[in-house]
């Protein structure tokens, strides 16, 4: 399935949009992206692909194309994976989810955690007593492990439950890099989107140690006065 997969995507390559999304995503040395290559394929279409073959391609099918240098292909891999989760079992649940965790070096770009996991590890720690494997993450070196940490508690800020989410923010408040910033001042958002008065009382609490990126990404659903007041503070 694995060799369909790649004819498939090789045939949707695109030179130019390739050289848009090699600046887009940082891939110069020096930044976030360094290394990363790609096809030039645009995300619905690798969403098409990853439909078409979700339910036939195996973890080892994925983890060929986790290990792709190609951004794209690493992308679909996850993609599989997301659409594969809700309909297995729970046993396959716990594999999958293994399955990331063991391949996360993979995931090596914000897109790719994004898009995978909320749907993924947040969705399988939600009912799970232990969560302690965020608070690991969160404290890695990798800036994606400390990203999937975070972004994993969009599952549970959809299902309105937020302790977890303003936890690891706590944690995160004195990560210095910006795409660390972004994610968690995005979840806080997403709970102030939810329970405007959760956010409200942890900015209070927190605001004059969150980096400003952090913070304008957190109050960007609040009123125009309220935004200000927190910026001039």
């Amino acid at each position: 399935m694995y060799k369909k997969i790649s004819n498939e995507l090789n045939s949707l390559k695109n030179k130019n949009k390739a050289q848009i999304l090699q600046r887009f995503f940082k891939t110069e040395k020096g930044e976030y992206g360094f290394g990363d290559r790609f096809l030039g394929i645009v995300v619905p279409r690798q969403r098409q692909v990853a439909i078409k073959y979700y339910g036939s391609a195996t973890l080892v099918d994925v983890k060929k194309l986790l290990h792709s240098p190609w951004h794209e292909y690493r992308l679909v891999g996850l993609l599989l994976l997301t659409y594969k989760f809700p309909h297995s079992s729970p046993k396959e649940k716990k594999q999958i989810f293994r399955f990331y965790l063991q391949t996360i070096d993979c995931i090596n770009n914000w897109d790719l955690v994004d898009l995978s996991a909320d749907k993924i590890v947040g969705a399988y720690l939600f009912d799970q007593p232990n969560k302690k494997i965020l608070y690991q993450l969160a404290k890695s070196k990798n800036v994606w492990s400390r990203r999937i940490a975070i972004v994993a508690t969009f599952y549970f800020i959809k299902h309105n439950q937020f302790s977890d989410t303003l936890r690891l923010a706590k944690l995160l408040l004195h990560d210095e890099h910006d795409l660390i910033h972004k994610a968690v001042g995005w979840m806080l958002r997403e709970i102030g989107k939810r329970d405007q008065k959760v956010l409200v009382k942890f900015l209070d609490k927190y605001y004059k140690k969150m980096p400003r990126t952090m913070l304008r990404y957190a109050i960007e659903r609040l009123s125009i006065n309220h935004r200000q007041q927190y910026m001039k503070k």
